[in-house]
C-alpha cells in the first residue's frame, strides 16, 4: 500500500504546479493588464481570485469555513493567519472577496513566472534593512483605501512539523496600528496535514478555516504592540492548540 501512495503523492504534487503554469498562462493576459494600475487593482483581485479557485479546488480541496464577524466591504483589516503551507496565500485570496495586498519576502520574486506577478501585487520587504521596512509604510499608505485590506503571516515562515506555531514578528501590528486598522486572526487547521511541505504527506480533503472577531486598534499607540502581538498570538495559538486532529496529526504538544 505504501508504493501505491508515494507515486500518487508525487503525481499530485507535480499536478497542482501544472495547474499553476496553466491557470497562469490562461489569465495572464488579464493580471498583466491589470497589475500595472493601482486603480485597476480590484479587477486584478478578481483574477487573481479565479487563479486561486483553480489551484484550491482543482487539488481536491474543499473549504469548511466560519467567521465570528462578517467583514464589512468598505474597511480596510490586516489579516494574519497562521502559516502551514505553499497554499495559504491561494487560500486566503479565495476566501476574501475584498481586495487585499501581501506583504511578502522578496526572495519568492525570483520564482519563474510567479514572480513576474508577485513583485507587481506584493510589497516586498527585506527584513533585514531598515530602509526596506520603512518603504513598507510608504507604500502601504497608498494602498489602503476604498476597501483595500493587507495581509501578513505574522511567523514570517512556516515552522517545523512539530511546532504548533512560531513566534511572531512585529511587522503586522506595528503596520496595524500606524493605520489604525483591525487585526483579523485566521486559523487554518489543515494546511499542514494535507499539503505538508514533504513531498510525500498530504492529501484531499477538508481544509478548517476559522476567522475570529477582529482586535481594534483604534486610538492604540505603538506601545501597545508587543500587547496586540501577544494577543493575536494567544488566540490563534489556543485554537491550534485544543483541535485534536491538528495536535494529533504529528504528535505536536502544547
Amino acid at each position: 500500500m505504501k508504493y501505491i501512495k508515494i507515486p500518487f503523492l508525487l503525481i499530485w504534487r507535480l499536478w497542482f504546479y501544472l495547474l499553476m503554469i496553466i491557470a497562469i498562462f490562461v489569465l495572464s493576459p488579464f493580471l498583466l493588464i491589470f497589475s500595472f494600475r493601482e486603480d485597476h487593482y480590484h479587477i486584478f483581485w478578481r483574477v487573481a481570485r479565479i487563479l486561486s479557485k483553480v489551484l484550491v479546488y482543482g487539488m481536491g480541496f474543499r473549504l469548511d469555513f466560519e467567521t465570528e464577524e462578517v467583514i464589512q466591504p468598505d474597511k480596510s483589516y490586516m489579516f494574519c493567519p497562521n502559516h502551514a503551507s505553499l497554499i495559504d496565500p491561494f487560500l486566503l485570496i479565495v476566501l476574501s472577496k475584498n481586495p487585499i495586498v501581501f506583504v511578502g519576502k522578496q526572495e519568492l520574486a525570483r520564482i519563474p513566472i510567479f514572480g513576474f506577478f508577485y513583485k507587481r501585487v506584493v510589497i516586498m520587504v527585506d527584513r533585514s534593512n531598515h530602509k526596506s521596512r520603512k518603504r513598507v509604510f510608504e507604500l502601504a499608505k497608498k494602498r489602503l483605501h476604498d476597501g483595500v485590506s493587507m495581509a501578513i503571516f505574522p511567523e514570517g515562515l512556516v515552522p517545523s512539523e512539530d511546532v504548533v506555531l512560531a513566534p511572531f514578528k512585529k511587522g503586522a501590528f506595528s503596520l496595524a496600528i500606524e493605520f489604525e486598522i483591525p487585526i483579523v486572526p485566521q486559523v487554518y487547521y489543515d494546511c499542514k496535514r494535507l499539503f505538508s511541505w514533504d513531498a510525500f504527506k498530504g492529501g484531499i480533503g477538508v481544509i478548517r478555516v476559522r476567522q475570529h472577531k477582529p482586535i481594534s486598534t483604534k486610538g492604540m499607540s505603538i506601545d501597545k504592540m508587543e500587547y496586540l502581538k501577544d494577543k493575536t498570538f494567544d488566540i490563534i495559538y489556543n485554537a491550534l492548540a485544543d483541535d485534536e486532529v491538528y495536535m494529533k496529526d504529528t504528535n505536536r504538544k502544547k
